[in-house]
Parts: C-alpha cells; structure tokens; sequence
C-alpha cells in the first residue's frame, strides 16, 4: 500500500515543489464549497427550528387536557379538582392547571377586533408557560379586572397599560325586546406581553380564571388543563398516557402535535435543502471524475510502464482511488472545519441582522448538531469515493504494449 500511496500523492502534486496541482486545488475547492454550504446552511435552519420551538413553548403548555368536544369541565371554586390530581400522578408531569378557552370580540375607541381570551390561574400558571416572563410592560397580574395583551394588539388598538378595553362575548347574554343582547364587561390594561409569535401577540387577551367564567356565566367550570411535564421530546408519550389513564371522553394534545403541521413543513424544508445542497458536492464529484480521466491519458505512458513493470489492475486501481480519496477526504475536513468555524462566529457575535418586521428574531441563529456534521461529511466522502471508480477502471484496463507503443 506504501507504493500506492507514493504514486497517489505524486500524481496530484504539481510541477517543481507545489504540494498539489492546480486542477486538484479546483477539485479540492469544489468539494470544500459543497461541505462548507451545507453545514452552513442546515445550522441556519437549526437554528430557526430550536428558537421557534422556544418560542412556542414560551407561549404555550407542553400538554393540553380536554373533552373531545371541547365542552366545560367541572372544576371547583376551591380547586383541587380529582380530574387534575389525576393528571399529577402521572410520572413526568410537573404540573397542572385549569384554563378557560374562548373567542370573542375586543372593542376600543380606536375599532374592534377578534380575539382570543384565555383564562387563567394567576398563581399556577407560572408553572406550566412561560408567557409571565414575556412581558415588555407593566406586570402579568389581573387584580381590578385587569388583563395581559399582546404587543401587536395592543399596537393595533392603540392601548397601553392602564387603558380600558370593553369585551363582549355571546355566550351568556340575556334576550330583549330587541334581539339577544351579548354580554359585555370592560377590563383593564395591567400588561403588554411580546412572546415572538405574531399569532400569539395578535391576538390572546389573557385573564384571570375568576373574571372569565363570571363573564362567560362558567361558574365552577373549565375548558381543560395545561400540563407541563419533565422532558418537552416525551411529551407525546405521556400524553398518551394521560389519554389511556383518563379514559373517554378526555384526550392530551402534545405541544408537537398542536403544531404538527408546522414541523411537518420545516423537516420537508430540512429535507430538501440537504437534497439540493447535496447537488453541489455531485457537481463538485464530477470535476473529480474529469481531472483523473484526464490524469489517466495523461499518465498513459507511465500506467504502461508500470503495468509493464509487474504492477497489477489492482494496484493501478488502488492508485486513482486513493488519488480521488485524498481529493474528497482533505475537501471535506477543510470544508467542515471552515462551516464550523463560520457557524461558531455567527452564532458568538450574530453580526447578521434580520428585519425586525419581517422576522421574529433580531439576528440569524445558528446551531450546529452533531448528527448533521457527520452525515454531511460521510455523505461528501461517499460520493467522491464514488467518483474515482470509473476513471480507476479505465486506468487499470490500459494495455501495457498500447499505452508505450507511440511513447
């Protein structure tokens, strides 16, 4: 193998004392671009991928526990409720609270919008989202009937804490001479929250479990409960449990599968830019098969000699292959060192800024997983590997009397 080696690292050289040829510096470049993009890239999307997971579980419970029908539960005034004491003894749930779940109409003097109002359990709901801690002004509390709205509703109606906003609501209402009257209650602005979901800040108006079940006439009664369990990744397993443990009519909505189709697209997304990218060290495959068939007929007269000297098929194969070997192997550890690299300082000094109006992050996130780096750099060695067999077959089908008949 030591001859091999020899010849390979003699045929990529180039004239005088250069380490390698130019046309093998074109191949090498062609597979570090390839590598370096991808990195690159899907780091890119991990990054998008992990800081929109946060945000929903920032604005959201990892499990929601309903009736299939969405209708009331009874949940007493004083809690302790065996429906939620059931959901607590399941092993990896932390914690447990009521939630009340309804649309309705916001109206200011600025116009009305649709909206959604949630009600909530001010001193546990701390313990299952993390939306107590998005709050960019005042405070997450609903003494005096206070309620918490998103930043982007509250841009669109022109409030700000302290305001009044009127809700009204169908449900509930009393009929008159005149038609069905809703209901109808001001509350007021105690804060603004800015959880980095435009859905979200758009439109939830948050208030306290106590105040929406008087204005919706719910008395003792809840929408469901929102669970928050150890490990977010097992939170479809365990909300199968708690499905099988509660029995019919109840189910658990794991925070996966409220937004399934959104990471259904952004793995198809991942998906297909790796396909693509992955065009890229074809292409870069591809220049490797030309500059060693043009190595061979250029190297004819030697293969001959060689071959004439006692070399085998073998050996002149084992010869084109380590050639394109090296080519493939120093592409992809320079290319993934220099994507790694590249990730490191994007993701320490976030020197590439996004539109804040587009985009609900300020700067490109980037994470490197170590799974991606080894399939892109297993990927782009196969396929240069995979690129030296042909013109290694043709070298080593050379005959010896025809490769130095016209030498």
């Amino acid at each position: 193998m030591r001859f091999e080696l020899f010849m390979a690292r003699r045929y990529l050289r180039g004239r005088g004392r250069r380490i390698i040829s130019g046309i093998t510096a074109i191949a090498v470049g062609g597979v570090f671009v390839g590598v370096a993009a991808i990195l690159i890239v899907l780091s890119v999307e991990n990054g998008f991928h992990q800081e929109l997971r946060d945000r929903i579980l920032g604005a959201t419970p990892h499990i929601v526990v309903a009736k299939y029908s969405y209708e009331p539960i009874p949940y007493p005034s004083g809690g302790g409720d065996s429906l939620q004491r059931e959901i607590l003894r399941v092993p990896g749930v932390v914690s447990a609270a009521p939630f009340i779940y309804a649309k309705t109409l916001v109206r200011t003097e600025n116009g009305v919008e649709g909206v959604v109002i949630r009600g909530v359990d001010p001193d546990h709901e701390t313990e299952v989202t993390g939306i107590s801690g998005t709050i960019v002004q005042g405070q997450f509390a609903f003494d005096s009937a206070g309620v918490v709205i998103g930043v982007e509703l509250a841009r669109m109606l022109g409030l700000s804490v302290g305001d009044r906003l009127n809700l009204a609501s169908p449900f509930g209402g009393t009929m008159t001479a005149l038609g069905f009257l809703p209901r109808t209650r001001y509350f007021r602005v105690n804060g603004i929250f800015d959880c980095g979901m435009y859905e979200y800040n758009s439109s939830f108006v948050y208030l306290s479990l106590a105040d929406i079940q008087q204005f919706l006439g719910m008395e003792s009664m809840v929408t469901g409960f929102e669970v928050r369990v150890r490990d977010v990744y097992a939170a479809d397993r365990l909300a199968r449990r708690i499905t099988r443990q509660l029995g019919y009519p109840y189910r658990a909505i794991d925070w996966i599968m409220q937004n399934r189709n959104l990471f259904t697209a952004l793995r198809l997304e991942k998906v297909v830019t790796f396909i693509v990218l992955v065009l890229i060290v074809l292409v870069a495959s591809f220049n490797i098969i030309g500059m060693l068939t043009m190595m061979v007929i250029r190297k004819t007269r030697e293969i001959g000699i060689l071959k004439a000297m006692g070399a085998k098929p073998s050996t002149v194969t084992r010869i084109f292959v380590l050639a394109g070997g090296f080519i493939g192997i120093i592409g992809t550890v320079t290319g993934a060192v220099f994507g790694l690299v590249a990730c490191w300082l994007l993701n320490k000094y976030r020197f590439v800024s996004l539109p804040g109006d587009v985009y609900f992050i300020k700067n490109l996130p980037v994470q490197v997983m170590p799974q991606d780096v080894v399939l892109v750099c297993a990927a782009a060695i196969v396929i240069t590997f995979a690129a030296t067999i042909y013109p290694a077959l043709t070298a080593a089908r050379l005959v010896p009397l025809e490769a130095i008949r016209y030498e």
